[in-house]
């Protein structure tokens, strides 16, 4: 029931700012574009003690500030973080919910560089976790590939960090690859 409660609130969360910011963004300029992908990930530092890789998906919305150069983000996904094989049974594996919202800013046509910051849930209870949520934050750089009009695909790179998620622990994070397809959804 938690578990259940900490997606939705979530999930309203993103639905709530999308449906606030887009229409206004609308007007001032055009080009929103949407972007769901899969992500892939590698636990660096503390995390890799226990933890071997990552796999999860998201959606993203880039709404435009300035022209087509900086673009204001909202991004919600879903990772699992699995657990290394010597520790599998006594260390289960992390289940995230981020959402996140940030700025991404193309220096040059179709490479750009954001960073974005929200807050993740942790949906599995674990024994040695006190907090059910982390501040997260994720610098990343990217290309869009064009596949069509107005379509592409985005593929970034970047490091993503959590606060701890319990007192006598340390923070969290791993290196991540985004690949999704991003499109615009004209009115």
């Amino acid at each position: 029931m938690k578990n259940q409660f900490k997606t939705i609130a979530a999930s309203l969360l993103f639905i709530s700012l999308m449906s606030i910011l887009s229409p206004v963004q609308a007007q001032r300029a055009p080009g929103i574009r949407y972007s769901a992908g899969v992500e892939g990930g590698l636990p660096i530092s503390n995390l890799s003690d226990n933890y071997t890789w990552s796999l999860g998906g998201s959606i993203q919305a880039d709404i435009p500030l300035l022209k087509q150069d900086l673009y204001l983000t909202f991004n919600a996904g879903f990772y699992n973080l699995f657990t290394d094989s010597k520790t599998s049974g006594v260390v289960e594996d992390i289940q995230l919910i981020p959402v996140k919202a940030g700025l991404k800013y193309f220096p040059v046509v179709n490479f750009y560089i954001q960073g974005e910051a929200g807050v993740s849930f942790l949906l599995n209870d674990s024994p040695i976790a006190d907090k059910s949520a982390s501040f997260t934050w994720a610098p990343q750089v990217g290309y869009l590939i064009p596949v069509g009009a107005k379509s592409y695909i985005d593929a970034g790179f970047r490091y993503e960090g959590n606060s701890k998620f319990y007192e006598a622990g340390k923070s969290n994070g791993f290196l991540g690859l985004r690949v999704a397809y991003a499109f615009p959804i004209e009115k």
